[in-house]
């Protein structure tokens, strides 16, 4: 059973521990769709948290920084695919600022399905975002660029 198709609300998880990209997050999600359920989480400690004592629903997607105080993404992306259950399978974008690619090889490697490069404008984010949205990831494992542009 898709994530997406859990019911009818969409829930969306975001991990970022910089306060004016989590507001900026918020300002997208509000005007893509105002009915989505959005949790965020300020580091990847918190995230963790919420994710280990989660029942339902499961999150659609997991907007996933790398660079975050405490335990950042690249560790956060391994507890979750080490998980047992149906947080393993969460569609998790690494939406970061580096383009370096080894940290979009080592994304890879650890399980993320996407990476992105975080837009530096308000309009290239919410079309980014709006573009993951639409997403049907049931067929992303057919898809051979991993990077999201």
């Amino acid at each position: 059973m898709s994530l997406a198709k859990q019911n009818s609300q969409r829930y969306i998880f975001h991990a970022d521990d910089d306060e004016d990209d989590r507001e900026l997050f918020v300002d997208v999600i509000r005007e893509i769709d105002p009915s989505v359920i959005l949790v965020q989480a300020g580091d990847g400690l918190q995230l963790m948290e919420i994710l280990n004592t989660i029942n339902d629903p499961i999150p659609e997607i997991l907007f996933l920084d790398i660079n975050m105080p405490g335990k950042g993404g690249f560790e956060c992306l391994e507890e979750i695919r080490r998980q047992e259950g149906r947080v393993k399978e969460l569609n998790i974008i690494i939406l970061s600022t580096s383009n370096d690619p080894k940290d979009i090889e080592k994304s890879l490697e650890l399980g993320a399905n996407f990476y992105a490069v975080k837009p530096s404008q308000y309009d290239a984010l919410r079309c980014f975002v709006k573009d993951v949205l639409d997403i049907d990831w049931e067929m992303t494992e057919n898809i051979k660029n991993f990077r999201l542009i």
